[in-house]
This record gives structure tokens, sequence and C-alpha cells, in this order.
């Protein structure tokens, strides 16, 4: 397996296929870096460099208990691409690796990067505060963290059945869709989930989205169930200097799974302007 360590001695491990422009994917929570699968085999088909990894505690990378938090995974970010020198490089980020994405190029410099997309985002704020009216009580995300405590497996079958990928809405669940989500969910660690989800709720990505000027892509569907539409994409897109908000309809949270040829299609298109 291709891994790398970092400073606290977790062990990150990645993909990475093919010549090219480097397209860098960063996965959703719980999942892992085959997430990215559809979209991975697609890019390295039209002649890109794709590389994903498994973000500490998830997939096969060391399940740590701690640094799960956007400063550690941003940095580990940062420790990939500097070890893979990566140059002029594309970066998407998909739920909490919208996160992940904002927060390492405000953090770590624009010096790699050429553009930047967010797919279904967590940014700028999911959390409800005086600042963020719109944005989802702490009882929400306080009770995802007591279901995950419970019953992972459960937890994580029935949020990939439910609301993910909208399966509650169209009654046409995908059985192989649903146990792809739960076998890398349960790849993970349950104290990095437990802990992500105070990650990608509770971060404010405000400050990071206005750093960011390079251009950038931000696809979000009005029928999201896990990331709200109203409070996340067009927000983000306003924040961001050189954004551009492509907003979908009836496409789940999950959209570059279910929707992948759509998705792919304006990705390309976006890569090559």
């Amino acid at each position: 397996m291709s891994t790398i360590t970092t400073k606290d001695g977790t062990e990150i491990y990645y993909k990475d296929w093919g010549q090219g422009q480097p397209i860098v994917f960063s996965h959703g929570w719980p999942l892992s870096s085959d997430d990215w699968d559809t979209q991975m085999l697609f890019f390295v088909n039209n002649g890109y460099r794709v590389i994903a990894h498994d973000r500490r505690g998830h997939g096969r990378s060391t399940q740590t208990g701690d640094g799960h938090d956007m400063d550690h995974y941003a940095n580990d970010l940062a420790t990939l691409t500097a070890h893979l020198d990566l140059k002029n490089a594309i970066h998407v980020g998909h739920s909490t690796g919208g996160g992940e994405v904002v927060h390492y190029i405000a953090r770590h410099g624009e010096g790699r990067v050429a553009k930047a997309v967010l797919i279904s985002a967590v940014p700028p704020l999911m959390l409800k505060t005086a600042a963020n009216p719109g944005g989802l009580p702490k009882d929400f995300f306080d009770g995802l963290q007591a279901q995950l405590a419970a019953n992972r497996s459960q937890f994580y079958r029935d949020f990939a059945a439910g609301p993910f990928y909208n399966y509650n809405k169209t009654g046409k669940p995908s059985e192989a869709v649903i146990e792809n989500w739960w076998r890398q969910g349960m790849m993970g660690g349950a104290k990095a989930h437990y802990d992500g989800i105070v990650a990608f709720s509770q971060t404010d990505f405000t400050e990071d989205l206005k750093k960011v000027t390079v251009p950038a892509l931000v696809m979000h569907s009005m029928d999201d169930q896990v990331v709200p539409y109203a409070d996340s994409g067009p927000l983000s897109a306003k924040l961001l200097k050189n954004g551009t908000l492509k907003t979908y309809k009836g496409y789940p949270h999950g959209m570059p799974t279910t929707e992948a040829e759509t998705i792919n299609a304006d990705l390309l298109a976006f890569l090559k302007e």
C-alpha cells in the first residue's frame, strides 16, 4: 500500500494513478478514497493524474485516537501534496472534504493549487449560531454522535439507505450503493468518526473561503438532505473571490455516486476552462 507518515506518526493511505495535471480528491465523512472510484476512473481515462487519500482514522489510514479536526486534516493533505511534489493541482472535495480543501488552501497557500471544487460541501458553517441563524442546531449533531456510539453499523446503514442518497424520497434504493457506503464507513475508526462530526459541523470556514483566490466551482443540490443548500453552496460561492455556483435539482448529497455521469461532465468542463 502507498502511505505517508505525518509528523505525529499517523500513516495516511493514498492512491495515485496516471499522468498529467493532478486532481486531488478529498472524501466525505465517514467514508474513504474509495468513494471517488467513479471519478478517478473517469479522469484517469481523460488524461489526468488522480490522487485520493483516506483521511486519518478513515479507511486504511491509522485509526489514531486524536487529531480529528480540520487543522490536522489540512496538514495531512499538505503533507501528501508535498510528498508527491504536486504542482498546478486541482483539489476536489465532497462534503467534509470540501471543508478540508478550503482549510488546506487557506492554511498552506495556493502555491501548488490551480483550481478548487466544492461538492455538497459543509462550508461556510453547518452549526446554527447567532451569526448563522440558518444552520442546524447542535442537538442535531449531538444526536448523530449518540446514534454512532449506540450502534454504528445500524446508524451507517440507515444513513446510506435514507438521506445520504435521498433513497427515503425516491423509494428506489440501490443495495450495492448502500452496502459500499456501509463498507467504507465500517473500515474506519469509531473515535475518528465520532470526533469528525464536531469537526465538520462546528468549524467556521468563512475566513478560509475569503482567502481562496484560485477559480473555484461550488456544486450543490437544492434537494441535499445532509448539508442544506440555502446555507451552504450559495453562501460559499459569494465568499469566494473567484467562485462559481452550479445548482442542481433533485440530486442527493451523494450525487457524485448516483449522478456520476452529470457530475463528471460538469467537472471536466470546469477543469478545461
